[in-house]
């Protein structure tokens, strides 16, 4: 899961960078908001922690150009005014959530947590599509109520496809999933491994849920929930 944060106090970027990538989330970071609404737009993430006193642009005018453009990317929007208009405004301007400075790590990880978890359609360690489930806790994957084995790197992709279930990812995005060191990739490693999880969810080949979209990327879905 990719996480951009924009926050201009570089030592609170520090620490937010820092205990993210603890928590195995990959980080892009930007300083104010010109640059922030740049990378939104331009790129994938699954989530963006904005805050709201950004020089350039503002917080909210970055949150409002990006709901004005239909740009659902979830949000955590970080201040540090305690008034309850400054939250409200934050929320109408379309975030998900909001924190006040100064405010605890665990908080902050908490609440990631809770939104990717909302944007991913579950509120458990189950993620089920369809006969597909998935316990994200022990790892461990049922199809039509039969246990599955996965290797790790097939649990990472299939992960990150359930987690994006119906979204459009590009190839980039996967490889973002599978490798941290951009020496190691291969991209005959991913079609391989997106071709051994089609064969394992689908071995009639009758759901088809991983679909191909040439010169796009990949996209999971199951056709009874389109």
């Amino acid at each position: 899961m990719k996480i951009l944060i924009i926050e201009d106090d570089l030592e609170l970027q520090r620490q937010l960078a820092e205990n993210l990538v603890l928590e195995q989330y990959e980080v892009d970071i930007s300083s104010d908001g010109d640059d922030g609404l740049y990378r939104a737009r331009e790129y994938e993430y699954d989530m963006a922690i904005i805050d709201i006193g950004l020089p350039k642009i503002s917080g909210l005018e970055v949150i409002k150009s990006l709901r004005s453009e239909n740009n659902t990317l979830p949000i955590l929007i970080l201040t540090a005014r305690s008034s309850w208009r400054d939250k409200v405004q934050g929320l109408k301007a379309g975030a998900d959530d909001y924190l006040v400075k100064p405010f605890e790590i665990e908080e902050l990880l908490a609440r990631v947590e809770a939104i990717l978890r909302r944007a991913s359609g579950y509120s458990s360690h189950i993620i089920q599509h369809g006969a597909i489930k998935l316990d994200t806790q022990t790892q461990e994957l049922w199809v039509n109520d039969e246990e599955i084995d996965l290797t790790a790197f097939e649990y990472k992709l299939l992960d990150y496809f359930l987690r994006n279930s119906k979204r459009i990812i590009s190839k980039a995005a996967l490889m973002d999933c599978l490798y941290n060191d951009d020496n190691d990739r291969d991209m005959n490693v991913l079609e391989v491994l997106i071709g051994r999880l089609r064969r394992k969810l689908d071995p009639t080949n009758t759901i088809k849920p991983i679909e191909t979209l040439r010169g796009r990327g990949y996209r999971f879905s199951i056709k009874s929930e389109l």
